[in-house]
């Protein structure tokens, strides 16, 4: 897989659909990638990876030519910079509320002058065939993707200020929990009206600062939608509801 290579499609204004797992098991994430998504997010927030199953996995994802992002835990800061340096070529952050969240961000995941992220991508530079130094640290921030989730109240006040700030590379909407934080708690409706207003709203700020707007969508006919909305990086579904819907769909066949 070429260095960097989600992000030179997304900086070209390519759209970009991406897979996403949480059962935590690099075969699964490696066998999802080689149908053909351009990247694989390894959900540690929600799903059950661990440090050794995400350095395993990172490695199996960058073998099958598609390019591994990783959603760090809830604050979380410091494995940002530990999963680039295993190879990760995007982080997704949740819960960016304020600028203040998204400096803080940026600062562990972009090298000087953007950011402080300190120098070890010794397996990121392995995976990528690199030998010096100097040329992984001349494009890593270019090459690496800072992705803010926004998906609480706060985040979408402090939306501009958020897009605004220098080292973030994109806006991410969690429309879940973006859904259940519109609604103080009493549904997870997507598609209700005033989260559908939010949408567009994260993805008119994301345009507007010259950032990537992206968005998690459940199926392939939801993202298909968010595409023509303007948003280029999407990810699809996850690995559990792909497994539980192929069983379901065999037990029914099997029960006629």
């Amino acid at each position: 897989m070429a260095a960097f290579s989600l992000a030179r499609r997304l900086r070209t204004g390519e759209t970009v659909f991406s897979a996403w797992c949480m059962i935590a098991s690099p075969i699964v994430a490696e066998t999802v990638a080689r149908e053909g998504f351009a990247g694989v997010v390894l959900d540690q927030q929600h799903g059950l990876w661990n440090t050794e199953t995400i350095i395993t996995a990172i490695g199996a994802l960058h073998h099958a030519g598609s390019t591994p992002i990783v959603r760090v835990a809830l604050n979380d800061i410091a494995f940002v910079s530990r999963a680039l340096d295993f190879g990760a070529e995007a982080i997704i952050a949740p819960m960016i509320n304020t600028a203040a969240d998204a400096r803080q961000f940026a600062a562990v995941a972009k090298y000087p002058p953007l950011g402080e992220r300190s120098w070890g991508p010794m397996r990121a530079m392995a995976l990528q065939g690199r030998t010096v130094t100097t040329d992984y640290l001349r494009e890593a921030n270019e090459g690496t993707l800072t992705l803010a989730m926004i998906e609480t109240q706060s985040a979408l006040r402090n939306v501009d200020a958020i897009a605004s700030t220098s080292g973030i590379d994109a806006l991410f909407i969690g429309p879940y929990d973006l859904s259940t934080a519109l609604s103080a708690g009493k549904a997870q409706d997507v598609q209700a009206k005033e989260v559908e207003r939010a949408i567009d709203q994260i993805c008119q700020a994301a345009k507007a600062a010259g950032k990537i707007p992206g968005i998690y969508c459940r199926d392939a006919e939801r993202a298909l939608a968010m595409a023509k909305r303007g948003f280029r990086f999407i990810t699809v579904g996850n690995d559990f509801g792909i497994v539980r819907e192929g069983a379901a769909a065999q037990v029914k066949a099997l029960k006629g």
